[in-house]
């Protein structure tokens, strides 16, 4: 379903509503009208297919509710367009096929649905951009496509169909070529409630004890972790919130749950949606004891809602907090025509009034999880925002907000993810219409962005879902979701047979370069289709919406995901099962993302020698020494030779991590001959290095 459809839906006072408007659909149902021409061709040769239609005298009333809306010639009105396609074998490897709808007046809105010739609804988009676009595999066989007046005002409509390439895009850096960091997977005991009901799973650590909190439904485990076995070994607990622990509303009910970490304050929240607003308790001891919250802010939304915290900005009201806890916390919510964020000064015991983020003029519903930087900047993301993916972002606290759209990103069926680097560097994660996943990176809180670039590409990643990205060290992230490398319809539950892993791309260059870890191996975490299309899905819609990402005190990378693929299916990959068991992707190998707990690393190279006669006939040798470990080294001399003979012997220097010095020793050789000239550096091995092979270079001068 849409993100309008679905909030409506969730909602339980909206079902008596939704039955009558059913109904009175169903009773006034009919055919569609035709469009302007009525059907077209396309292929991977032949220009784009274009039509018109309209002008529509009334809204659709069934547009709010249904996917596809009914069509009748009165009270529910739309416009059908046949489309041909024919495309070669293997087209959809690079290629989608993309249908544009636009009109000319802003306060019209137009949906357009994608149906195969079975009736299904292979792909829509339902927001208020203009133009609206919905991209598919461009899969040989006839679709129509319909276009509903959502708000008509007596409009007309153009539309186009056009196959276009999803190469992906070459600006913005590279995908590294090396092995990523490893992982270990922790399945939480079977005897756990919910063990096996964790899709939407959340993440947080609290890094003053080293606890990892987790997310599955109405429960909430702690993990502590032994690193002194390889694996290490975890330690799990219930904590969930009950009347037992402080909490009376905690565990009870949910249409949603979500759960944060405060890294700082340890401090951790876990919220259970209602439909009007939240059920929200707070713990500062890991789940020992809980504390309730009044949930958010109202106004509130009816679905998707998300917590978050940290600074306050110094840039906005309200910028001191009023109770002993010292950081923010974000309530944010979607509703059916825009998302209310709500501050709490208080620790998140109480909550602000709720302020729109934006509305259906700007953005779709749905967004992605609230993330604050260091310097206390918000940010909301969003899959939808007209033509691009988007960041909405607050500088004073949550009193105003702006839409800071990715330019070169276009709209996709998973929420994007940011992450926020120790110094404000913006790490933005995605999936795009073309189901592929890639990243962007700003350094100004999201006003200007890097070229997006394609990640996964060293495994040849096709189609990816549930984008989630944390940051460390600025110039440190990591990027997780759920890929494979087979292409095509990934929703096309009968045809769809790809094998899902969890991925994991890492920088360590501030975004310019990222390399893949397959994080399971040996494990499919999904194998067939995977629906992304909300309450209207089948019985592939057992991972849900997203997954997520926190890293520990040490930066490693934590990723929890509702493993859809268990026992049977993991040795039979065909086995039809499905569940959704919690489980934590946890580093185990690698450097993480902060660099101060890096192995210590302890190596200089002589990195280059160049030898050159003078005028005079003295020979001068440049020697260039780097240091590639990552502590700083003192006392380094340099040796040259002329043959055996020694002829320079430099004064000790120092270098820094990463740093290159240039040292320089002249002298006059003997004889009109031809010279072997070589260096060394750390003659008297003075220093134990992780590689002692790298400390000679040699060159010949000829007489």
């Amino acid at each position: 379903m849409t993100g309008r459809q679905l909030s409506l839906l969730r909602s339980p006072s909206a079902r008596f509503v939704a039955a009558g408007l059913l109904l009175a659909a169903a009773l006034g149902a009919g055919s569609a009208d035709a469009a302007t021409p009525a059907e077209g061709s396309l292929t991977d040769t032949s220009p784009p297919a274009s039509w018109s239609g309209g002008p529509f005298a009334n809204d659709n009333a069934s547009a709010l509710l249904l996917s596809p809306p009914q069509c009748d010639a009165t009270l529910n009105p739309c416009d059908d367009f046949t489309l041909h396609v024919s495309t070669p074998a293997g087209y959809g490897t690079d290629h989608a096929l993309v249908v544009d709808v636009s009109w000319a007046d802003p306060s019209a809105d137009f949906d357009v649905y994608v149906l195969d010739a079975a009736g299904d609804v292979v792909g829509s988009a339902a927001s208020t951009a203009d133009p609206e676009k919905v991209t598919i595999p461009p899969t040989s066989g006839d679709y129509t496509v319909r276009v509903v007046p959502y708000a008509a005002t007596g409009q007309t409509y153009d539309a186009s169909a056009s196959l276009q390439s999803t190469a992906p895009p070459s600006g913005g850096g590279g995908t590294g070529t090396g092995s990523g960091p490893a992982y270990d997977t922790f399945a939480a005991p079977s005897s756990f409630t919910d063990a096996d009901n964790a899709g939407e799973p959340s993440i947080g650590d609290n890094w003053n004890t080293g606890t990892t909190m987790y997310q599955s439904s109405l429960s909430t485990y702690s993990v502590t972790w032994d690193d002194s076995t390889t694996p290490a070994t975890p330690h799990w607990s219930d904590v969930s919130a009950n009347a037992g622990n402080g909490c009376a509303q905690g565990s009870t009910v949910s249409l949603d749950p979500i759960l944060f970490t405060d890294h700082t304050t340890g401090r951790t929240f876990e919220s259970q949606l209602t439909g009007v607003d939240s059920f929200t308790c707070w713990t500062d001891d890991d789940g020992a004891t809980w504390n309730p919250s009044t949930g958010g802010g109202i106004p509130s939304g009816v679905d998707h809602q998300t917590i978050g915290g940290g600074a306050f900005s110094a840039d906005g009201l309200g910028a001191l907090p009023t109770s002993t806890y010292p950081d923010a916390v974000y309530y944010c919510s979607q509703d059916i025509a825009t998302a209310f964020c709500a501050l709490s000064r208080d620790g998140g015991t109480t909550f602000g009034a709720g302020v729109p983020t934006y509305s259906l003029l700007d953005c779709d519903g749905l967004h992605g999880h609230v993330k604050v930087a260091p310097d206390g900047t918000a940010y909301l993301p969003n899959k939808g925002c007209g033509d691009n993916q988007a960041v909405v972002t607050s500088t004073d606290n949550g009193s105003t907000w702006t839409v800071n759209r990715v330019p070169g990103t276009t709209p996709g069926d998973s929420d994007p993810s940011v992450g926020t680097g120790a110094n404000g560097t913006l790490y933005f994660g995605y999936v795009d219409g073309s189901g592929k996943p890639g990243v962007a990176v700003s350094t100004d809180r999201g006003a200007t962005w890097s070229t997006p670039q394609a990640v996964g590409t060293e495994l040849d990643i096709q189609n990816a879902v549930f984008p989630t990205m944390v940051a460390g060290d600025d110039d440190r992230a990591a990027f997780a979701y759920l890929g494979t490398p087979t292409g095509g319809d990934y929703q096309d539950q009968a045809n769809f047979h790809g094998e899902w892993h969890l991925y994991v791309d890492t920088t360590y260059d501030g975004g310019r370069t990222w390399v893949t870890s397959d994080a399971t191996p040996n494990d499919p975490v999904q194998v067939g289709s995977i629906c992304t299309g909300g309450t209207s899905c089948g019985d592939d819609r057992n991972l849900l919406d997203f997954i997520d990402v926190t890293t520990d005190d040490h930066g490693r990378v934590e990723v929890a995901f509702a493993d859809g693929c268990i026992n049977a299916c993991v040795t039979d990959p065909q086995h039809a099962g499905r569940d959704a068991y919690a489980t934590i992707a946890r580093q185990a190998g690698g450097k993480t993302l902060l660099s101060a707990y890096d192995p210590v690393t302890t190596n200089v190279q002589l990195s280059s020698l160049q030898v050159t006669r003078q005028s005079d006939g003295q020979l001068t040798a440049l020697v260039d020494l780097t240091n590639t470990g990552n502590r700083a080294l003192t006392g380094l001399r340099t040796q040259v030779l002329d043959g055996r003979k020694q002829v320079g012997l430099t004064a000790p220097v120092d270098l820094g991590a990463g740093e290159t010095r240039t040292m320089s020793v002249t002298w006059k050789p003997s004889g009109a001959k031809s010279h072997t000239v070589s260096a060394v550096v750390d003659p008297s091995n003075a220093l134990a290095e992780d590689d002692e092979t790298d400390n000679k270079a040699a060159t010949t001068i000829p007489r």
